[in-house]
C-alpha cells in the first residue's frame, strides 16, 4: 500500500510539472472532437482574427447549470452518500464508512484527471476504440491553453451548442467518484482500508472507464455533417452507444456497474463476524434520513445535469427525478406495511434511493407518466431485492447495494426501452443525427429497444463481475482484504483509524 501511495504522489508531481508543457491537443473527448478539429482547420485556412471569430462560444447559461450540477453531485457523495451509509452501520464503524466514502471519492477524482477522463472520453485506437479511449487527454493536456487563455469546447446534444470541456470533465469526475463510493456499502464493516483503496483504483481503471466509454462516448452531433460520414462516425463511438442503448445518466455505467462489483465483493470477502446471529441494526436512522434527503436533492444535478444544457430535456429529467422518487417512497412504504404490518423510516429512505436509481437511465428519455410508473415499480422491486433476493443469494451485502442499485438499475434500464416510446408518452430518440430527427411512433419498436437495453445490461454485468473478481483476488494475494476478527469486533473506527464517532 505504501508503494501504491508513493506512486500516486509521484504521478501528481509529474502532472503538475507536465501540464505547463503540453500544448492544446487537436483531438478531444466524445463531445468535443468535432469542435477541436474545426479549430485546427480554421487556424490553417484563415487569418488569426477570422479563426478566433469562428470558434464557437459556449452558452453561459448552460455552463452555469453544469457548474451547479457538478456541485450537486459532489453533495450527493460527501456528505449525502456518506451519511446515508454511515447511519446504517453500527456505531463502532461510523467513521470508517465516512472515511471510505470520502477518500474513495477523492482518490478517484485525482485518477480521473490523471488518466481516467482520457480513457473514457477520447477516441480510442482502431482495434479497441469501441471499448476504451486513448491518451489524448492524459494529465488533462489540451483542455486549456494557459498561455493564450483559451479553453477547448465540448459539444452537447444539440448542433452548434457547446460548454467548456473543462466543465464537462469536472461533471463526469463526480460520476466516477460516486460510482466507486457506492461499492463501499457492500463490504462495509470488515474490509481493510488500504485494500479498499487498491481495489477501487484497479476496478476504476478496468471497469468504470471502459463501461463509461462504451455507453457514452460518441463524436458529437456536429460530426454528422452528411450521410456519407455517418458510418465512420458511428464506428468511432463506444460499443454500447453504437447499439443504440439509452442511458441518460448512468443506469449501466453507475448503478449496475457498482452494484455488481459490490455483490462480487460480498461473496469474495465473506460475511461479517456474527452475521445472522448478532444484531446489525443501523445505529442512526436520523443520519440515514439526512443522507437520503441530500441524495435526493443532489440527484437533480446528477440526472438533469446529464442533459448538458439548461433546456427542456433538463427540465424533463428534473421533474421525472422528482415524481419517480416520490412514487417509489410510497410504493416501498405501502409494500412494507402489507408485508410487515408497519411502514418504517428506513423503508421510506430506501424507497427514495430506489426511485432515484431506477429513473436515472430514464430521466430524460421517458415522459412524466413513464417516470411515475417506473418509480412505483422500483419501490416494490427493490423491496424484494433487499429481502427475498438477498436471502436467495446468501451474500452479506452489508447495506444492500445490489438489492437497490442492482435491481433498480436493471429495472430502470429495461423500462427505459419501454417508456421511451412516443406511443407511451416518451420523447423517442434521435434516429438521424445529420438532420437531428427522432424516430416516429410508427417506426419505434419497443421489443427491439428493450432487447438493446438488455444487451447493455448483460455486458455491464459481465464486464464488472469479471474485473471485480480479478481485482479482489489481486488485492487479497498482495495485502489481504479483511481485517482480523479482533479488529472487526473492536470496530474499524478504532482499529483502522484510531478514533471514535461518539464519546460516552
Amino acid at each position: 500500500m505504501k508503494k501504491f501511495i508513493a506512486s500516486l504522489a509521484l504521478g501528481l508531481a509529474v502532472f503538475g510539472m507536465t501540464d505547463l508543457a503540453f500544448a492544446q491537443a487537436a483531438s478531444g473527448p466524445a463531445a468535443s472532437a468535432v469542435a477541436a478539429a474545426a479549430d485546427v482547420a480554421a487556424s490553417v485556412a484563415a487569418p488569426a482574427a477570422s479563426a478566433a471569430a469562428s470558434v464557437p462560444v459556449p452558452n453561459k447559461g448552460d455552463t452555469s447549470w453544469m457548474l451547479v450540477s457538478t456541485l450537486l453531485v459532489i453533495m450527493m457523495t460527501v456528505p449525502g452518500l456518506a451519511l446515508f451509509y454511515g447511519g446504517l452501520v453500527r456505531a463502532k464503524n461510523m467513521l470508517s464508512v465516512l472515511m471510505q466514502v470520502m477518500v474513495t471519492f477523492s482518490m478517484i477524482v485525482v485518477l480521473w484527471f490523471l488518466y481516467g477522463y482520457s480513457l473514457a472520453f477520447t477516441e480510442g485506437g482502431s482495434s479497441f476504440g469501441a471499448y476504451i479511449g486513448g491518451f489524448d487527454r492524459l494529465f488533462m493536456r489540451g483542455i486549456w491553453d494557459n498561455a493564450a487563455g483559451t479553453f477547448a469546447n465540448a459539444a452537447t446534444f444539440s448542433k452548434g451548442v457547446y460548454i467548456p470541456e473543462i466543465v464537462f470533465a469536472a461533471f463526469q469526475a463526480t460520476f466516477a467518484g460516486i460510482t466507486c463510493a457506492l461499492i463501499v456499502g457492500a463490504f462495509a464493516e470488515r474490509i481493510k482500508f488500504s485494500a479498499m483503496l487498491l481495489f477501487m483504483a484497479i476496478w476504476f481503471t478496468f471497469s468504470y472507464a471502459p463501461i463509461a466509454h462504451m455507453v457514452w462516448f460518441w463524436m458529437g452531433p456536429d460530426a454528422y455533417t452528411g450521410k456519407d460520414v455517418v458510418d465512420a462516425m458511428n464506428g468511432k463511438a463506444g460499443l454500447i452507444w453504437q447499439w443504440g442503448a439509452l442511458d441518460f445518466a448512468g443506469g449501466t455505467v453507475v448503478h449496475i456497474n457498482a452494484a455488481v462489483a459490490g455483490l462480487v465483493g460480498a461473496f469474495v470477502i465473506g460475511k461479517r463476524v456474527g452475521y445472522g446471529k448478532e444484531s446489525f441494526a443501523p445505529h442512526s436512522l436520523t443520519l440515514t434520513m439526512v443522507g437520503a434527503s441530500l441524495l435526493w436533492v443532489g440527484w437533480f444535478g446528477f440526472n438533469a445535469g446529464s442533459a448538458l444544457e439548461a433546456n427542456g430535456f433538463a427540465a424533463l429529467a428534473f421533474i421525472n427525478t422528482l415524481v419517480a422518487t416520490a412514487a417509489a417512497v410510497l410504493s416501498w412504504s405501502a409494500g412494507e406495511a402489507v408485508l410487515k404490518g408497519k411502514a418504517s423510516m428506513l423503508g421510506a429512505a430506501s424507497g427514495a434511493v430506489a426511485g432515484l436509481v431506477a429513473v436515472t437511465p430514464a430521466a430524460g428519455n421517458v415522459g412524466i407518466g413513464g417516470a411515475l410508473i417506473i418509480g412505483l415499480i422500483a419501490g416494490i422491486a427493490c423491496l424484494w431485492g433487499v429481502n427475498g433476493l438477498k436471502k436467495m443469494l446468501g451474500a452479506d451485502d452489508s447495506l444492500d447495494v445490489f438489492g437497490v442499485h442492482g435491481v433498480g438499475g436493471i429495472l430502470g434500464a429495461l423500462l427505459t426501452g419501454v417508456f421511451n416510446s412516443p406511443a407511451l408518452g416518451g420523447p423517442s430518440f434521435v434516429g438521424d443525427w445529420v438532420t437531428a430527427t427522432t424516430v416516429t411512433a410508427d417506426a419505434y419498436s419497443i421489443a427491439s429497444q428493450v432487447w438493446i437495453q438488455a444487451k447493455a445490461v448483460l455486458v455491464t454485468v459481465g464486464w464488472s463481475a469479471v474485473v471485480a473478481f480479478i481485482a479482489y483476488k489481486i488485492v487479497d494475494l498482495t495485502i489481504g482484504l479483511r481485517v482480523t476478527e479482533e479488529e472487526e469486533r473492536e470496530g474499524l473506527d478504532i482499529s483502522s483509524h484510531g478514533e471514535t464517532a461518539y464519546h460516552k
